[in-house]
C-alpha cells in the first residue's frame, strides 16, 4: 500500500496543502499579532500626547510640587483598565514615581521608579535622557505580556520635567490571535480532509488505468497477447492506453512474422543436406537437425546434454571469440564430415554459444584418395621413361658430329625430359607425405645455416634478377628441430617463389627469431602479390595464380602445398599473407632445440 502510487499522490497532495495553509497560516497570524501590536501602541501614544497637551502645567511647573494635580489629571483620563499611566520625576537625582493611575500605588510615598517591578529601568533612564522609547515585556507582571511605552516631557527651556510611562496588558491582544490561530487550525484540518479525499479521487482516476494496463501487460507477460484496455480519456493516461493497444497489435503482428520465419527456418533446418548443431557456452547441446542427430546417434532428448568438443576436434575458450570460429575434417562411422563452427551472440555478449554445421565429404574423400593414388601410380610409370629419356638426350649431347639443329632439339627434349623429372619427383614426395610414408629424421639444425644454404643455392637465380637480400636474424636465435632435407627444400621453395615472382631490381627479406618453443622465419617481398579471391586456394596442388606467367617461370603449383606438407609434418606451420600488387608475406614456425 504505502509503495502505490496512488498512496505517494495522496502523500503528496497531502503535504503540499499542510505546508501551504501552515506558511499561510502564519503568516496571518504574523501580521495579526503586529497589526494588534501597533494600534495598541498608537492609542497609547495618543493618549500621553493628549496629556501632554492638555495639561500645560506639566510642561512649567515643578511636578513634585503638583503631583496631586498630576494624580487627578491622570486618573482622569479615559483609559482602558488594563493599561497604566506612570508620572515620573526627578528627585534628589533619582526617577521617583510621584503618580499613577494604578489603584496600588500610595501617591503619598514616593517610590524608586528604578526598583519598581512593572517598569522597565533601561526605558526610564532612555527617556530622562530625552529619547522617547518602548518594548514589549514578555511574562512580565503575572506572567503577562505588556507593552511599555515612555514619553519625556519637556519646559520651554529644553528641560526635562519628568515622564509619562505607561503600560498595556496585551493579553487582548494574544486572545485574539489565539483565537485566529485556532479558527486557521480548524480551517487546516477541514482544509486537509478535503484534500485527502479529493486526493483519493484524483489519484483513483489515475491509477486505475494504470491498474489496468499492469493487468493487460501480466497477461501478456503469461503469453495472453490479445489484450486491449478501453480509453475513456484524451489525456496523457488515454495516450497510454493508445500506446498500450498499439503495442499489442505491433506485437502480434510482429509475433506472427516470427513465427512464420521460425516456421521457414526449422523447415530448411530439418530438411537440409548438413547436420547442424548448436551448442552453448556451458558446451550442452540446445539444438539439432535430424542428419545431425543422425551422425552423432543422438536419441529424442538430447537437449540441454553435455556435449565434449573433443570429439569433433573443436577446442574452444567462450573468453577469446577468435577460438570460437574455424573448421575441421573428421571421420564418423568410416564417413568423412568437414566440419565448420561459428558463434552465435547477442550484442551485449548475455547469450553466447557456437553452430556447428557438419558437410559430409566422403564423396570428395574418396575421390580425393583415387587422385592420388592415380598421380602415384602414373608417377611411378614416369619416373623410369623420363629417366632413360634424359639419360639418353644427354649422351646424345656428348657426340661431336651433331649439326645445330639437332643439338637444339635435344637440348628441348633435355630440358623438357628435366622439368617433366622434377614435376614427378614432386609429385613422388608428396604421395609419400599422404601415405606416412616420407621418412623425417629430426635433428638439431642452425637456423642461421639452414637460411644461408638455401640462399647458396639460389644464388644464381637472384644476381640473374639483381634483386637485393635483407637478413634479419637475431644474434642469441635457437636451433631448429627438423629434417634437415625437408627443411633445405622447405625454404628453397619458398624463397625460389620470392625470387620468381618479384621483378628485377626487387627487395626481399628474410627475417628470423625464436622463443622458448620455436623458431620463427619469415620471408617478405615487393613482387605482385596474390589477389585476395585466390589466397584461399594457393595451397592447393597444381593451383597457379597466373597459369601462362607461372609456365614461364617453370612453375608446376606444387611448391607451397609441399612446403606445407613438410613444414606440417615436422611439427611447424606455414601461413601467408599477400595483398596484389604490394607483395607477399610468407610466415613460417619450427620447433625450436
Amino acid at each position: 500500500m504505502f509503495n502505490s502510487i496512488r498512496f505517494r499522490f495522496i502523500s503528496i497532495y497531502f503535504l503540499l496543502v499542510l505546508i501551504c495553509m501552515t506558511i499561510v497560516g502564519a503568516f496571518i497570524i504574523n501580521r495579526l499579532e503586529v497589526v494588534q501590536i501597533q494600534r495598541v501602541t498608537s492609542q497609547m501614544k495618543q493618549s500621553l500626547d493628549s496629556i501632554e497637551n492638555t495639561s500645560a502645567y506639566l510642561s512649567n511647573e515643578d511636578w513634585q510640587s503638583k503631583k496631586d494635580e498630576i494624580y487627578r489629571t491622570i486618573n482622569a483620563w479615559q483609559i482602558s483598565q488594563s493599561d497604566t499611566i506612570y508620572a515620573i520625576a526627578m528627585v534628589d537625582n533619582k526617577p521617583v514615581i510621584i503618580s499613577s493611575t494604578s489603584n496600588a500605588e500610595n501617591i503619598n510615598t514616593a517610590r524608586s521608579a528604578l526598583t519598581h517591578k512593572a517598569l522597565q529601568p533601561n526605558l526610564i533612564l532612555n527617556a530622562f535622557k530625552g529619547n522617547e522609547d518602548e518594548t514589549i515585556v514578555i511574562g512580565g507582571i503575572d506572567e503577562l505580556n505588556a507593552k511599555h511605552l515612555v514619553k519625556p516631557i519637556f519646559s520651554s527651556s529644553g528641560h526635562i520635567q519628568g515622564i509619562l510611562y505607561m503600560t498595556s496588558n496585551l493579553s487582548e491582544v494574544y486572545d485574539v490571535v489565539d483565537k485566529a490561530r485556532s479558527i486557521l487550525t480548524y480551517a487546516t484540518l477541514i482544509a486537509l480532509v478535503i484534500t485527502s479525499i479529493l486526493g483519493y479521487f484524483i489519484a483513483k482516476s489515475i491509477t486505475e488505468p494504470i491498474r489496468t494496463v499492469t493487468k493487460k501487460a501480466s497477461l501478456m507477460a503469461k503469453g495472453d497477447f490479445n489484450q486491449r484496455v478501453d480509453v475513456k480519456s484524451n489525456d496523457e493516461i488515454g495516450n497510454l492506453g493508445h500506446m498500450f493497444n498499439y503495442l499489442t497489435k505491433e506485437l502480434n503482428k510482429t509475433i506472427s512474422q516470427t513465427e512464420l520465419e521460425k516456421s521457414k527456418l526449422n523447415t530448411i533446418f530439418n530438411y537440409m543436406a548438413e547436420g547442424v548443431l548448436a551448442i552453448n557456452n556451458e558446451n550442452k547441446l540446445i539444438h539439432a537437425n535430424p542428419i545431425a542427430r543422425k551422425i552423432l546417434n543422438l536419441d529424442e532428448n538430447f537437449e540441454n546434454r553435455f556435449f565434449d568438443l573433443s570429439k569433433l576436434n573443436i577446442f574452444v575458450d567462450y573468453a577469446k571469440l577468435e577460438s570460437l570460429e574455424g573448421e575441421s575434417e573428421l571421420e564418423i562411422d568410416n564417413k568423412f564430415y568437414k566440419i565448420k563452427y561459428a558463434p552465435y551472440r547477442l550484442e551485449n555478449y548475455s547469450d553466447l554459444g557456437i553452430i556447428i554445421v557438419f558437410q559430409d565429404i566422403t564423396k570428395e574423400h574418396n575421390l580425393d584418395n583415387m587422385r592420388k593414388d592415380f598421380v602415384a601410380n602414373v608417377s611411378h610409370e614416369l619416373k623410369t621413361p623420363i629417366t632413360s629419356i634424359k639419360t639418353y638426350s644427354e649422351t646424345l649431347l656428348d657426340q661431336s658430329n651433331l649439326n645445330p639443329q639437332e643439338i637444339k632439339f635435344l637440348e628441348v627434349i633435355n630440358n623438357e625430359s628435366n622439368r617433366m623429372s622434377n614435376l614427378v619427383t614432386d609429385l613422388l614426395q608428396l604421395s609419400d607425405i599422404d601415405y606416412g610414408s616420407y621418412k623425417i629424421k629430426k635433428e638439431s639444425i642452425d637456423t642461421y645455416e639452414a637460411i644461408s644454404l638455401a640462399l647458396d643455392h639460389l644464388d644464381l637465380l637472384i644476381r640473374n634478377k639483381h634483386h637485393k637480400i635483407i637478413l634479419d636474424v637475431d644474434m642469441d636465435i635457437k636451433n631448429i628441430l627438423a629434417d634437415m632435407d625437408s627443411l633445405d627444400r622447405v625454404l628453397i621453395n619458398i624463397i625460389s617463389n620470392a625470387i620468381k615472382y618479384t621483378k628485377p631490381f626487387g627487395v626481399i627479406k628474410i627475417a628470423a627469431h625464436s622463443d622458448f618453443k620455436n623458431v620463427y622465419i619469415s620471408v617478405s617481398d615487393n613482387g605482385i602479390g596474390i589477389p585476395k579471391k585466390d589466397l584461399d586456394l594457393i595451397f592447393e596442388r597444381f593451383y597457379r595464380v597466373e597459369k601462362s606467367r607461372s609456365r614461364e617461370m617453370g612453375g608446376t603449383g606444387l611448391g607451397l602445398s609441399i612446403a606445407r606438407d613438410l613444414t606440417k609434418s615436422m611439427g611447424g606451420d606455414l601461413k601467408l599473407e599477400s595483398k596484389f600488387g604490394i607483395g607477399t608475406d610468407v610466415y613460417l614456425s619450427f620447433l625450436a632445440i
